[in-house]
């Protein structure tokens, strides 16, 4: 993800996240930590064939701990694998950024995104209750150890922009 994403970053976070969007401060904030030798960020969007930015992703790291801050697919790219492209892609920058564990927390009430983490071997440990605001929600919190392992080697994720 780069600067001049963070615009149509926006406007998928206020169709996918209405109550609780991220501002555009906060990706300028989490950009600032993506680049350089000292980088504890890595945020990787991705675009159709027509080049319309269709999801993105974003985890921080942090030693050997690593926590998804954000994934997010555009409704018309649900069920397409894209989502999982995304998260393969940040559990690579998780194993670069040499974490042994992963965290993430999820709404409660998202069982789709539940199960594509489950899928790649996420496993609840607890919730924070009231966690996505204003609406009071509770998040799921899972995490994932030796995420290299988690990870298929079959390559690049395709389909997706990185930076």
């Amino acid at each position: 993800m780069r600067w001049w994403d963070i615009g149509p970053v926006l406007e998928l976070e206020q169709d996918l996240f209405p109550e609780d969007a991220w501002s555009a401060g906060m990706f300028w904030s989490e950009l600032a930590h993506s680049r350089g030798p000292r980088a504890t960020r890595h945020y990787v969007v991705a675009e159709d064939a027509a080049g319309r930015l269709v999801g993105y992703a974003g985890l921080a790291a942090a030693g050997d701990l690593a926590d998804v801050q954000t994934i997010a697919a555009a409704r018309d790219q649900w069920g397409t694998g894209l989502g999982a492209r995304l998260l393969t892609d940040l559990l690579r920058a998780a194993t670069a950024f040499e974490c042994a564990e992963v965290l993430l927390e999820v709404r409660v009430d998202n069982t789709r995104a539940q199960k594509l983490y489950e899928r790649f071997g996420f496993e609840p440990i607890g919730f924070r209750r009231g966690y996505y605001q204003p609406g009071n929600v509770d998040a799921l919190v899972m995490r994932l150890s030796d995420p290299a392992h988690s990870v298929p080697a079959d390559g690049p994720v395709q389909g997706e922009t990185h930076g």
